[in-house]
């Protein structure tokens, strides 16, 4: 594949992944975890999120291929370890692909029923592989201007709770709840899970050992001050508790300023955000399915680039396909926890591939224990699907590696 992006475009990749899946969503389940403690909760993210960036960053600059920790874990601890950690970005990605489908429906047919809203998720699921397919930097381009209108659209909703809103400092007093604290980090941490996005287009980054680990935290950093200031202001505006019981807290707190009329332009900005995070997330998931076909894990045709456009063609028509499958027959609104789930797993192996480097190693134990930790604080249905679905996928991999090596 052609390396075509720069430090700039890795960084707009990032962004364009963590802001539109969390500013605009997660929040309001934070809030029902642990109140105003979720202040404390998106530290508590960031920091393993930090951990885990700083890990895939020594990773990535060492093994610059697509991938990202399925390439990692497979170099590092095994090949099955390699697996685990690329089915579980698989199934836990796509479930995020359909939840930001189903965002993009909910704020642009907020009327609609919900054969209705599915049709609508589907179309934009289908335009972002069309797009993905005719090559990777129409998609970065294409994300730079969604992240600059989000990131204008929500300086614009800062502004106007800081003047215009009845901010209440008493809101931001948290109810001590370890566990609802720990609930709400691992929730938000959905939100920050695309700060290695650039790390699974190992291939297409110009010299990717100085561009990935510089991209990674400049990312990391950007967002967690977006989020920061956001959660604060909405804290203040709306209080823990309504802050919990709306789906769209921003436009919700917009609504009760003088500047309600801003609202429409809210749940627009909104929108587009959740269309920047699903390109993104198709983009990254389809490379993994590449590496993973490429090395034999799944079906050899996926692993195909095509002669013109330099992607891979078939790996992206095939997500994209599951993902619009998704969105016509399945109720996702607990696929932000079973995506966490999957996500912390994949960053678990992450840490433990970079801790065999032999070197700092402080920082991948730190993130290591912060994902386990994470992984199961979340609420029970997530950890059990998540449980459950890796299991399946580290069965099919030993009944694939029985039969390989029974036919040699």
């Amino acid at each position: 594949m052609t390396r075509r992006l720069g430090t700039g475009d890795a960084v707009v990749i990032g962004l364009g992944s963590m802001i539109g899946a969390g500013v605009f969503a997660a929040f309001a389940p934070a809030a029902r975890a642990a109140g105003a403690g979720l202040l404390i909760g998106l530290a508590l993210a960031a920091i393993v999120a930090y951990c885990n960036a700083t890990s895939s960053a020594r990773l990535a600059a060492r093994y610059p291929e697509s991938g990202g920790t399925y390439v990692y874990g497979r170099e590092r601890l095994g090949e099955f370890w390699g697996y685990l950690a690329g089915w579980g970005f698989v199934v836990g990605k796509t479930a995020s692909c359909a939840a930001m489908a189903l965002t993009v429906a909910a704020y642009t047919a907020p009327g609609a029923g919900r054969f209705a809203q599915s049709l609508v998720a589907a179309a934009a699921v289908l335009a972002l592989t069309a797009l993905n397919y005719r090559g990777v930097q129409r998609s970065v381009t294409v994300t730079k201007v969604i992240v600059s209108i989000t990131l204008v659209v929500l300086t614009t909703a800062v502004v106007a709770l800081a003047t215009a809103g009845a901010p209440d400092p008493g809101h931001l007093t948290p109810a001590i709840d370890a566990g609802g604290i720990l609930q709400s980090a691992g929730l938000l941490f959905f939100a920050f899970a695309g700060y290695a996005r650039v790390a699974t287009l190992g291939e297409e980054v110009r010299d990717p050992e100085r561009t990935i680990p510089r991209a990674i935290p400049i990312a990391l950093a950007i967002t967690l001050v977006v989020y920061a200031v956001v959660a604060v202001f909405l804290l203040l505006q709306l209080g823990p508790d309504e802050l919990a019981s709306t789906s769209d807290p921003i436009a919700t707190a917009i609504a009760g300023t003088s500047w309600s009329a801003l609202t429409p332009v809210v749940r627009a900005g909104a929108a587009l955000a959740a269309l920047g995070s699903l390109l993104a997330l198709v983009l990254g998931v389809s490379r993994t399915t590449f590496a993973m076909a490429r090395d034999g894990h799944l079906p050899a045709p996926l692993a195909a680039v095509h002669p013109r456009f330099g992607v891979p063609h078939r790996a992206e028509v095939a997500v994209g396909v599951v993902v619009a499958a998704l969105v016509l027959v399945t109720d996702l609104r607990g696929a932000i926890g079973f995506s966490s789930f999957a996500v912390l797993t994949y960053y678990a192996i992450a840490n433990a591939s970079a801790w065999t480097l032999g070197t700092r190693r402080v920082v991948p134990v730190v993130g290591l224990i912060g994902c386990v930790v994470l992984a199961f604080s979340l609420p029970l249905a997530s950890v059990i699907t998540g449980v459950a679905v890796l299991a399946v996928g580290a069965f099919a991999y030993l009944v694939l590696s029985r039969r390989d090596n029974a036919s040699s």
